[in-house]
């Protein structure tokens, strides 16, 4: 992951300051703007890996620069602000965002925040041509890809889009654990505003329709205290 470039956007110039500071210390390249419209016209002019964009700037404030990104990129996106209430932490996600973190803040929590974007990010970049496949298939399931069905013991299973959803991505990812967060993020994206009980309500559902006994699940599993992983044998003879 050479050469990554950020574009950071806050109207203080020691929070920018700071930040550009550290993030070079890992090597990434890093510009700055000062509010969003100057954001938005870097962001066109380059390609970027993350933006980290502050809540609250002059001109065009952090929310409407995520809300004109999401329409052109699926580039990673940190939101700071200032303010701790759960509205402004959910509005930050609830419109595209990728995360957020709240002033003040540890400068090594952020750091670790932008690595892991941008790990998830170029781990999806290279899924895209394993997700090109038709078919996703283990021994009793197969997931096709292009249709949206699944079949279970030749018997085709009708699933709801999000069920159909979260099942493709964690059978595309098996062994894989995720948290119920990351499950939400990765199935329900930005147009959803809802707390992690509506994974556990879907994976539920989920299990009912594919396993033999929902009680003793084969094929999602729950790994305690961290969340659920997806297990299946390879198809292959």
């Amino acid at each position: 992951m050479e050469n990554i470039s950020i574009l950071i956007a806050d109207d203080e110039k020691e929070i920018r300051d700071l930040l550009k500071k550290y993030l070079e210390r890992e090597q990434y390249q890093v510009d700055l703007a000062v509010n969003g419209q100057e954001a938005l016209q870097l962001f066109h002019n380059k390609t970027y890996h993350l933006v980290i964009l502050d809540l609250m700037m002059p001109k065009m404030d952090g929310i409407e620069v995520c809300r004109k990104l999401r329409t052109t990129t699926t580039v990673p996106i940190m939101m700071l602000t200032a303010k701790d209430q759960e509205v402004d932490k959910l509005l930050g996600l609830g419109i595209g965002a990728d995360d957020y973190i709240t002033k003040p803040f540890s400068i090594h929590e952020v750091i670790a925040r932008v690595k892991a974007l941008i790990r998830r990010s170029f781990i999806r970049e290279n899924e895209d041509s394993f997700l090109e496949k038709t078919l996703i298939t283990f021994k009793g399931l197969t997931i096709n890809l292009k249709n949206y069905t699944l079949t279970i013991a030749d018997k085709e299973i009708p699933l709801t889009a999000k069920e159909f959803e979260l099942l493709k991505f964690l059978a595309s990812h098996p062994e894989q654990v995720f948290t119920k967060t990351q499950l939400f993020h990765n199935v329900w994206g930005s147009d959803y505003i809802e707390d992690d009980n509506t994974v556990m309500v879907h994976i539920r559902k989920l299990r009912k329709k594919i396993e033999a006994d929902s009680s003793n699940p084969k094929f999602i599993q729950t790994v305690w205290g961290i969340g659920y992983k997806f297990v299946g044998e390879s198809d292959e003879n």
